[in-house]
Parts: structure tokens; C-alpha cells; sequence
């Protein structure tokens, strides 16, 4: 089973382009993992030795996954994960 992860317009050269991609689901880290396997370089622009990237976010049905179980939040089918990276002023869609 898989999810729809959304993607921001700085990532999408790892993806073809694509603006959504699918992923494996179960922990935000196994998506993460499923992403990098089928877009190799996506976990370590996503990631850090200390987990999710400082100026990287990411949501869960538009909630941060810092303000649920980071890496460990759990990702169902039907779920929206969409990942943003921060910029100086804000957040960049």
C-alpha cells in the first residue's frame, strides 16, 4: 500500500519532475526510506545525523510531524504527506 508524498520544486530534479510521488507506507522514516530507494538522494536532503533537516518540514494531513511523532509518526493509506523546505522569509509552496 502506498501514499501520495507531494513535493517542492526544489526536490523535484531527484524525481523526474514529478510534483507527487507514491511511497510505501508505515513510519514517516520507512517513507522517507521507500522515497530514497525510488528517488536515490531524496533521505539526505531530508535528513540529518540528528533526523529531519533543521530547514525541512514536513506534514502529515497538514500537521508538522515534529508536533506528532517525527520520524516515527505513523503514515496510513489516504494520508497527505507534503514536504517544504523553509526559506529566509517564510515557507516556499
Amino acid at each position: 500500500m502506498s501514499v501520495h508524498v507531494r513535493i517542492p520544486m526544489v526536490l523535484r530534479t531527484l524525481t523526474g519532475g514529478r510534483s507527487v510521488v507514491s511511497a510505501e507506507v508505515g513510519s514517516l522514516q520507512d517513507v522517507i526510506t521507500n522515497l530514497d530507494i525510488n528517488y536515490f538522494g531524496i533521505g539526505q536532503r531530508l535528513l540529518d545525523d540528528a533526523g529531519l533537516r533543521r530547514f525541512m518540514h514536513v506534514y502529515l494531513n497538514g500537521t508538522d510531524v515534529r508536533l506528532l511523532d517525527g520520524l516515527d509518526t505513523n503514515v496510513a493509506v489516504g494520508d497527505s504527506v507534503t514536504i517544504l523546505p523553509a526559506a529566509a522569509d517564510g515557507f516556499v509552496a
